[in-house]
């Protein structure tokens, strides 16, 4: 009997809004998706799924590797691009005082 099974996802996950590095930058992730239905825990009020398969997350250098791995678990799987990068502008603290400058005081 073949079970249907919802197919993992790899992709790569965007940086962090409340950091300023780029630690984690560039690696790929292999997520599962949920297989079963979330039930309501009686006594705690919690909601929980039976499958442990979802808290799994799988960390790789590079999109190929984290393929070549599902391909050989025999895992379904779809590939979200990655995200455009956008420069990064670097900030100079002596801008906000700089002579002549253009932008409006903010406080």
């Amino acid at each position: 009997m073949s079970i249907n099974k919802p197919p993992a996802r790899i992709h790569s996950p965007p940086r962090n809004a409340m950091q300023s590095g780029t630690a984690g930058q560039g690696e790929w992730v292999l997520e599962f998706a949920p297989d079963t239905r979330q039930v309501l825990d009686p006594v705690t009020g919690w909601s929980g799924g039976l499958s442990t398969m979802q808290q799994v997350k799988l960390r790789f250098d590079t999109a190929e590797a984290a393929q070549a791995y599902a391909r050989a678990q025999g895992l379904a799987y779809v590939l979200e691009p990655a995200r455009a990068k956008r420069p990064i502008k670097p900030k100079v603290y002596a801008d906000n005082f700089r002579y002549g400058r253009t932008e409006n005081w903010t406080h």
